[in-house]
């Protein structure tokens, strides 16, 4: 059902945890499910240098999270502005449709990160 991909970062999940302030912090849920990630960014300038995450929820939206972060380190807030959902799917081998609210969920959280950082 979960590609070796989506597995590995369930099973060894990447930057877990938070990051204390002058990081910014954000939380998105998904009201149906139930699935919450919490994501802390620390930025230098116009780049995020340290990425760490939260996520409550499934095996999909764990490995998500997880590959997220990989994805976020490095990238520019215009970087950010360009994010998709199918980052995410590409980056954990695939999503069933079931199970394509975790990249849903992802994108709400760089949304939000990119609200909050607009507002500095």
């Amino acid at each position: 059902m979960y590609s070796a991909r989506l597995l590995d970062h369930f099973q060894n999940p990447r930057n877990v945890g938070e990051l204390e302030a002058p990081a910014v912090t954000v939380e998105v849920s998904n009201p149906i499910c139930g699935d919450i990630l919490r994501l802390s960014v620390r930025f230098e300038g116009d780049t995020a240098v340290e990425v760490r995450y939260k996520t409550r929820g499934c095996t999909a939206s764990i490995a998500a999270g997880s590959a997220l972060t990989e994805w976020i380190a490095g990238k520019t807030r215009r970087e950010l502005a360009a994010f998709q959902p199918a980052v995410i799917d590409q980056a954990v081998g695939g999503l069933s449709a079931e199970s394509r609210h975790a990249a849903q969920l992802c994108r709400d959280g760089v949304r939000a990160l990119l609200r909050v950082t607009r507002a500095e």
